[in-house]
């Protein structure tokens, strides 16, 4: 899960985001996440954008799949606002229009934060 160049304790203490981005429905249609992956440690803060380049689409969708494969989710954007689903620590803002980024902001990382985060 995390770099082999880790240590022990620092493998205990470290939160592991793996970021997998999308295509669209064409192959001009695409669906870019940044960054690729990260690693934070727990407390930390992560952000995640992401940006599409569908006509006339204005919506992105967050989710979260833990390492049980179950898919969670996490929010979205409709235009300009951002609509988090409640009792999560996410925030997400920015635009879901195309061309434009969505950010999606984990913050107090923990354990628990170690997933696989789709847009």
């Amino acid at each position: 899960m995390l770099s082999s160049g880790t240590n022990t304790q620092q493998a205990a203490r470290s939160s592991h985001l793996i970021l997998c981005p999308l295509t669209g429905s064409s192959p001009s249609d695409k669906i870019v996440q940044i960054p690729a992956d990260m690693f934070r440690n727990p407390g930390e803060t992560a952000k995640i954008s992401c940006s599409h380049s569908i006509p006339d689409y204005d919506r992105i969708f967050w989710y979260k799949q833990s390492e049980h494969h179950e898919m969670k989710l996490l929010g979205y954007m409709l235009g300009d606002d951002g609509y988090p689903e409640k009792e999560l620590n996410v925030k997400i803002d920015g635009s879901a229009n195309r061309d434009k980024n969505s950010t999606l902001t984990v913050a107090e990382l923990s354990q628990d934060s170690s997933a696989i985060y789709y847009c």
